[in-house]
């Protein structure tokens, strides 16, 4: 009976093993079962025939301990394999549980997957089509329909000079431009002159003509870069500078957001840079500031451009090569500067005068204004009527107006009914484009071949344009002995009326006679401010014909400074008063001997007559000398 029932109990452990045996195998997998038995030691007990060793072997497995090498009595061993099913059941319990998550995960990936898989897609599809929504493919599509229109080429662009032959009047200022810019080592130039006289044509059309010279360093696409010197801005603190170029900081001026994002600098090339190579012309030179000019000035020195910024690293691997090479040597600046101003040369600074060669442009003639209107009207494709352009020669000395009166006068043409094809502007369509503009004669003072006692013509000029300038005197015997008075217009300013005070003291040496005897009244009519004492000949000679009764010519015109001797001094602005005296239609003028070697090249129509002293003057116009008797003391 204990034989049956120690059988009984060897068989039921037998079982308890193989269930747990199998049980384990499921769970690890018999491959991984048999390894795993291999590593702790157990595979000859777990096929031993011996039920002590398998449940040993069985220990291990589950324990995953191969120190444990006590064999197990029959009570022991149902006591163990209890405890074998617990932890059995544990793992089986932690499994279910790492499957059951490792499916959550499993579908949580595949879920993310296929998000990023669609917006890869979406990605792909956004860059294919490009950032544009059906609102901004209607904005394209309206701005493609505006480019489709167009006015036709304005009668500015159309009556502008296209070579430098058809500039007028300034023969010798381009010829002079052309010497400076059409040579192997050409020069940076400066251009004087008044507004509306050819000086940004010029300088276009003489870099084409460089660029045709073997000899000139100018290539075929040389670069013309054009800025006006008054919208020249900048931030002294080198935030903007469109001339020179600026530094764009990654945080406070957004330098572009792949830089940005790395902290990169980005420097901004200047229109100095865009005419490497070429010309840059600035317009009103003069203008700029001052401090500007001087960056400018080392710029030509350096030829070249250089930057700076506290975000720049020489070592960070993360800064393109354009940009190392930007803040390291530079931006190359070699180009030829050409300046054009209003301004006379002495309020040009004396550091951009002495690096640049000087031309001067004339004032136009009304001969010019002619020349320019009718020229103008053969490129508009238009015929004027006999004195159109004369007419329009007398209100305008700027190339510039002329065309756009011209420009106004075709549209008058056309409103009154004209066919474009056969168009005739007459005077009167012109004359109405003066009257609507509210124009006044340029010449308001004339020559005439008359003479008149008190009043002669003098000369001044303001920026570059010279004008005639109308002095009279009046004069009449003091009531007392010696207690004349000498009044002047306070409006022609300090230095003309110490003109009149030289002069009062020039006629008592000249004639022995006392201004003190004379009331005395010298007007500049109009006000006209003379900035110098170029008028002193003249008013003395005003004075003496309104003291003596001496007739003057008014045909003639006379510049000079007088000293306390009677010398005729040199003065300023010879050229355009020369100029300015042909417009007026005077035939003769009298200009300081020392001035003769400064003298315009011959102005047709105008003899210039030296004088040294003012008696070499006032004998030419009183031929019948100064001690005459006081005939008419008031002019007439």
């Amino acid at each position: 009976m204990d034989t049956t029932q120690s059988r009984n109990k060897d068989l039921s452990l037998e079982k308890h093993v193989t269930a747990l045996m199998t049980i384990l195998a499921e769970v690890h997998g018999e491959d991984q079962l048999v390894l795993k038995a291999g590593k702790l030691d157990s595979l000859e007990l777990l096929q031993s025939d011996k039920i002590e060793d398998r449940i040993l072997a069985l220990e291990r497995l589950v324990h995953d301990d191969p120190t444990i090498v006590d064999q197990r009595t029959p009570e022991e061993a149902v006591q163990v394999l209890h405890e074998l099913e617990d932890h059995l059941a544990d793992l089986m319990a932690r499994r279910a549980v790492e499957e059951q998550l490792e499916q959550k995960v499993s579908a949580k990936m595949q879920e993310r997957h296929l998000e990023y898989i669609k917006e890869v897609r979406m990605q792909v599809l956004k860059e294919a089509a490009g950032p544009d929504n059906a609102q901004t493919l209607k904005k394209y599509a309206e701005l493609e329909m505006l480019e489709k229109r167009s006015l036709s080429k304005t009668a500015a662009d159309l009556m502008r000079p296209q070579r430098l032959e058809e500039v007028v009047g300034q023969d010798e200022a381009v010829k002079s431009l052309l010497t400076k810019l059409s040579s192997p080592f050409p020069q940076h130039v400066l251009l004087y002159g008044p507004p509306g006289v050819g000086k940004t044509t010029v300088a276009r059309l003489a870099l084409q003509y460089a660029k045709e010279k073997e000899y000139t360093p100018f290539s075929a696409d040389a670069p013309f870069v054009e800025v006006d010197g008054t919208t020249l801005r900048w931030d002294p603190r080198e935030v903007t500078n469109p001339l020179l170029g600026s530094v764009h900081d990654p945080i406070y001026q957004g330098a572009k957001r792949d830089l940005a994002d790395g902290a990169v600098p980005e420097p901004k090339l200047g229109l100095v840079t865009e005419a490497h190579g070429g010309v840059l012309f600035i317009d009103e030179i003069g203008e700029m500031d001052p401090v500007l000019q001087n960056k400018l000035l080392k710029v030509l020195e350096d030829k070249r451009v250089f930057f700076e910024s506290s975000y720049y690293d020489p070592h960070d691997p993360q800064i393109p090569k354009y940009i190392h090479e930007l803040f390291t040597k530079g931006a190359p600046a070699d180009f030829l500067l050409i300046g054009a101003t209003t301004r006379d040369p002495s309020e040009i600074s004396p550091a951009l005068r002495s690096r640049c060669a000087e031309v001067f442009f004339n004032p136009l003639t009304p001969q010019d204004i002619v020349e320019i209107v009718r020229s103008a009207a053969k490129r508009l494709g238009v015929q004027l009527a006999p004195g159109v352009a004369e007419l329009a020669a007398e209100y305008t000395i700027e190339g510039r107006r002329a065309t756009r009166l011209l420009a106004d006068a075709f549209g008058v043409a056309l409103y009154r009914g004209g066919r474009q094809g056969e168009l005739e502007i007459t005077k009167a369509d012109m004359q109405e484009v003066i009257q609507t503009s509210r124009l006044s004669s340029y010449v308001p003072t004339k020559a005439s071949s008359t003479k008149e006692v008190g009043r002669i013509l003098g000369l001044g000029v303001v920026g570059y344009v010279g004008s005639i300038l109308e002095i009279e005197a009046v004069a009449f015997p003091s009531r007392e002995p010696g207690k004349g008075q000498v009044r002047f217009n306070e409006t022609a300013g300090s230095m003309a009326k110490d003109s009149v005070f030289n002069a009062a003291s020039v006629f008592r040496a000249l004639t022995g006679e006392e201004l003190s005897n004379y009331d005395v009244h010298v007007n500049v009519v109009g006000g006209g401010n003379i900035d110098g004492p170029s008028a002193g000949v003249a008013i003395l000679a005003a004075i003496i014909s309104a003291v003596k009764g001496l007739p003057i010519p008014q045909d003639i015109a006379v510049t000079g400074e007088i000293s306390l001797r009677g010398k005729v001094k040199a003065i300023g602005g010879l050229h355009a008063k020369i100029y300015g005296a042909k417009q007026g239609g005077v035939r003769k003028v009298f200009v300081p001997a020392e001035n003769m070697d400064n003298l315009p090249p011959a102005v047709e129509g105008v003899e210039v007559v030296p004088i040294e002293h003012v008696q070499d003057f006032l004998q030419q116009i009183f031929p019948q000398g100064l001690r005459t008797e006081p005939a008419a003391l008031v002019a007439r």
